[in-house]
């Protein structure tokens, strides 16, 4: 087979969420375009589907089955890339979790500390471990996936919202931290598409309207590419 050529040829790229919906439509985006892709996700089975379409298609990937409330497991992550990969070059943040669709007072408590831990505990936890060999890499990236639901609160949306909010601000506050250095840090919004997240918070709505993950993926090429300049900023996909 001939060197890939692709936007992502020889960079390592790991994308949580990546058993389906739009991380595995990035994973296999990546792969195409020539990256050696992590896929990270709880479902098993889900992210051999998604390996085997990856090395069916010419591509190359990694399992790492993890729920992302495993922290003491998330903490020996960064290390355990360095040793197998030396760097990172692309860091995609997209799993999360929606939580209940209820008024705050109505709220449990478990199930809110839970969509915290997932969206925006987890985060902090990868970005900790991750910055190091994401240093390391020549021209790092990171893309973390939030929502609209962080600038538009409204009624019953809860622990979502305010953890989306929280991602934001997180992913701010590590991109000023990061000014000086190779590794450029940006939000994108991939605004309604065709996923089950989706398909749970509008039981109602129609799913042949919405643009599916596979027609968003050339905004993630875009920012994890070595030449993006972007850094900082809050992308919103129509």
């Amino acid at each position: 087979m001939s060197e890939n050529t692709g936007a992502l040829a020889g960079r390592v790229a790991l994308i949580t969420g990546a058993s389906r919906g739009v991380g595995a439509a990035v994973a296999k985006r990546f792969a195409a375009e020539g990256a050696h892709v992590i896929l990270l996700a709880r479902t098993v089975g889900g992210l051999e589907e998604v390996d085997d379409a990856i090395k069916a298609a010419g591509g190359q990937a990694t399992l790492v089955p993890c729920d992302l409330t495993e922290f003491e497991k998330i903490d020996t992550l960064g290390p355990a890339l360095l040793e197998r990969f030396d760097k990172l070059d692309i860091f995609v943040g997209n799993a999360g979790t929606l939580g209940e669709m209820t008024p705050l007072t109505h709220y449990d408590a478990k199930a809110w500390h839970d969509v915290f831990d997932v969206n925006v505990h987890a985060n902090w936890r990868l970005i900790r471990t991750l910055d190091p060999i994401l240093r390391r890499s020549d021209a790092g990236r990171a893309i973390m996936v939030t929502s609209g639901a962080a600038a538009n609160p409204r009624a019953f949306w809860g622990a979502y919202a305010v953890t989306k909010a929280a991602l934001e601000t997180l992913v701010h506050v590590w991109a000023s931290e990061l000014a000086d250095t190779n590794v450029r840090v940006n939000l994108l919004n991939p605004g309604a598409t065709r996923t089950g997240m989706r398909a749970a918070a509008f039981p109602g709505e129609d799913p042949q309207t919405l643009k599916l993950p596979e027609d968003i993926t050339g905004t993630f090429v875009e920012l994890a590419s070595p030449d993006c300049t972007r850094h900082d900023e809050l992308i919103d996909i129509d």
